[in-house]
């Protein structure tokens, strides 16, 4: 053996310098985004996605710059009621998201007819709208004219009556177009909370 030859590692793994531990780190720290990643594709595609209101469609209900959780559980459970106030894609244009209000589920019949909602033949109480808000008709849904929902149909109208492109316009919607329900607002933080659904 060369007499020049160091000892020090002689029969010892060779220690790992500074590259080598900066790898082993970034190997490991790759690792961990890549789980993370994975968790969060998992609760946005079945658990919650985030949302920010766009437009004045649900004034007074939801302004823009809103910030809100969709949960998208429920549906895979139950179907949509009335009341509840939902994220849609938009039937015009898939790469939109609407929020709006279900106003009538499949079986049930809808009119709108001298600016009021008609569901069932009975006038529908919408207490979550400022007294004597009025319904004009649209392009689908005309004035007097009475739709019945079929099978899998939901109409959904935005809660600003007069500024809102919604199931009047554009007829009923299918469950399968409804990305999940409005669960919470998270900001502005003057009205953070759970968001009812009635």
């Amino acid at each position: 053996m060369d007499p020049n030859t160091s000892m020090a590692n002689y029969g010892e793994p060779a220690q790992k310098g500074f590259f080598g531990n900066l790898g082993g780190y970034l190997v490991e720290f790759f690792e961990t985004v890549v789980v993370f990643g994975a968790i969060f594709a998992c609760i946005y595609l079945f658990v919650a996605q985030f949302h920010k209101v766009q437009g004045s469609s649900m004034v007074p209900t939801f302004h823009t710059g809103d910030f809100l959780i969709t949960e998208k559980l429920s549906y895979r459970f139950r179907n949509p009621k009335a009341g509840e106030i939902i994220v849609l894609k938009n039937p015009r244009d898939e790469s939109q998201d609407f929020i709006k209000r279900i106003i009538a589920v499949p079986g049930d019949t809808i009119q709108v007819s001298n600016r009021t909602v008609f569901v069932n033949g009975k006038a529908l109480k919408e207490d979550y709208l400022p007294p004597e808000t009025p319904t004009p008709a649209g392009a689908f849904l005309t004035e007097g004219s009475t739709v019945k929902a079929g099978s899998d149909q939901y109409f959904v109208f935005g809660d600003n009556r007069e500024h809102s492109s919604d199931s009047r316009e554009w007829g009923p919607i299918t469950k399968e177009e409804i990305i999940g329900r409005a669960f919470f607002r998270y900001w502005p933080l003057a009205v953070i909370g759970m968001l009812t659904n009635k």
